[in-house]
């Protein structure tokens, strides 16, 4: 048996230099790629592994860990195999061994995360392909091939891939433009208000010429956005042609810049309200969203719309914050896991801005994950009346690991419950009013608010909903056809009735008691008043 030691390895390309696993008289790239650390590349590896055995939802190995992630080396050549054999490790390319190494213990990670170092040290001699990859592409195959074995929503992203996602959840050093390549040159589609952009005096139309002098030709959109970020409160120069031709110069410093998530609007009375997704920044500004609308309505307004059609999810605490904002007592959200910190309670906390105003969610089949957590602590809790389909049914709730090599791991680590005890997992959200597979409102759909799909026997089957065993797949399943998830978008008949909801009191409490459970409807919410129209919005 071949054992091959680390201390004094120096990684290329697939991991190491030719090692001495490599099989005479097989060729080898001709220009192997620079070196890199070995044991850099046996901490981030060590990290993952420990990680995923500790933290992940259900319990798993190291062995089964690491050996998933060997195997992953075949997604590059798929003549390599690994197998494990009388407490031996063994690596073949097209039938024939490579090496044997002796298999460390069940859950030694250390070991597990040294042997596929190793391993894929040894596979680059047989294959060119792994000697050609440089390290975060052997990162990637074998982290994608471990956490593909485990659940559909545990991932791994590049460096790269890594700092974009951060970006997107987090805010980057920015100038507050975004930008379109117009005929390969990068033209302003919209400057963000209060940006150091908009305080410049930039416009929508500017094209971009140059940044700290060098040109913006040739590069792509990911080009581009590099150069214009970067340190908070670092320095900027820009150059833009205006839409006239003329080239203005500007000095700009970087401030934070958090992606928009929340856009509003106000129609007859009620403001409507459409989350993409949720981010750092989501309640913060749809709590500010929310009291513009109020200072423009005032005390007439008829309550809220919250557009969650098409939105993926995002931070969990946010999802909380959001529900928070309309519930002034009870559950929101409770999640369980193996981990420790995995297993929270999450509960509403009086005085917010919109817990004596109806609400109208409306959701369809790609509501997903945070979004969910918001529309079933909304109507579990008899605060809001959700319409549309069934939403995604995502029900599980991952931490977001940073790597040693500043990538990161997506792990799912719990499962979440709504207020009255089921699991979203697989099932999603049931609305109160389904208009899957509806292009226009049928007679009888709000005046007597029927369940489109099943007229009469929406509270029965909600009682099912909630009672369902997480482990009856067909049961399931069966309900969620009662309204069968869709991609809405903007469909307008959901508006629609969203709006003659709230134009008529009688018939929104009506709707609400037919989801709610009982105990969140015995009483009016807070602030509604005996007629049952709550006076005020908010979010």
């Amino acid at each position: 048996m071949k054992r091959i030691g680390i201390s004094r390895w120096v990684l290329v390309a697939g991991l190491l230099m030719a090692g001495s696993c490599a099989q005479a008289g097989q060729p080898l790239p001709a220009s192997p790629p620079a070196p890199y650390d070995a044991a850099a590349a046996e901490r981030t590896i060590a990290f993952a592994y420990g990680s995923i055995v500790e933290r992940h939802l259900q319990p798993v190995s190291a062995a089964s860990v690491g050996l998933a992630a060997m195997r992953g080396l075949s997604s590059l050549d798929p003549s390599l195999g690994v197998t494990r054999l009388d407490g031996r490790v063994v690596l073949t390319a097209a039938g024939r061994t490579v090496g044997e190494y002796p298999a460390p213990a069940e859950n030694d990670v250390a070991g597990w995360a040294h042997l596929s170092v190793v391993v894929a040290e040894a596979a680059r001699g047989p294959s060119p392909m792994v000697a050609a990859a440089d390290v975060e592409k052997i990162y990637q195959v074998m982290f994608d091939a471990t956490l593909a074995k485990l659940d559909r929503f545990s991932r791994y992203a590049t460096a790269r891939e890594a700092a974009q996602h951060r970006a997107a959840r987090n805010g980057f050093g920015g100038i507050g433009i975004t930008f379109d390549l117009h005929d390969g040159h990068p033209r302003v589609t919209d400057v963000l208000d209060g940006t150091p952009a908009a305080e410049a005096g930039i416009k929508v139309g500017d094209v971009l010429m140059r940044v700290n002098g060098e040109s913006l030709d040739g590069l792509d959109k990911d080009g581009v956005a590099a150069r214009l970020r970067g340190p908070l409160d670092s320095k900027v120069d820009l150059a833009l042609a205006a839409a006239g031709g003329r080239t203005r110069q500007f000095s700009l410093h970087r401030t934070l810049i958090v992606p928009q998530t929340v856009t509003s609007a106000l129609h007859d009375g009620y403001a409507e309200l459409k989350i993409t997704s949720f981010n750092q920044r989501t309640a913060a500004n749809l709590t500010s969203q929310l009291q513009a609308a109020r200072r423009q309505l005032g005390p007439g307004i008829k309550g809220v719309i919250l557009d969650l059609r098409g939105n993926p999810g995002g931070l969990l605490d946010q999802a909380v914050e959001v529900a928070d904002l309309f519930i002034a007592h009870g559950p929101i959200v409770t999640t369980r896991g193996r981990h420790p910190l995995a297993s929270q309670s999450y509960e509403a906390r009086p005085g917010d801005l919109g817990e004596d105003l109806p609400v109208v969610v409306l959701v369809d089949g790609r509501s997903a994950s945070a979004a969910e957590i918001v529309t079933g602590a909304l109507e579990d809790s008899g605060r809001a009346v959700v319409v549309g389909t069934n939403s995604y049914g995502k029900g599980t709730v991952q931490t977001v690991l940073r790597l040693p090599n500043d990538g990161e791991m997506t792990l799912t680590w719990s499962r979440f419950y709504t207020p009255s005890g089921y699991a979203l997992h697989h099932l999603g959200v049931l609305p109160t009013i389904c208009t899957a597979n509806l292009s226009a409102r049928p007679d009888g759909l709000i005046d007597g608010v029927v369940h489109a799909s099943a007229p009469g026997r929406l509270p029965a089957e909600l009682a099912q909903w909630r009672a369902a065993p997480f482990g009856d797949a067909a049961l399931r399943n069966r309900l969620r056809a009662t309204c069968p998830s869709a991609r809405h978008g903007n469909n307008p008949l959901d508006m629609e009735v969203a709006e003659d909801l709230l134009a008529n009191r009688a018939v929104y409490r009506r709707a609400l008691a037919l989801t709610a459970p009982p105990a969140a409807i015995a009483a009016p919410a807070a602030g509604e008043t005996a007629a049952g129209l709550p006076q005020q919005v908010q979010h």
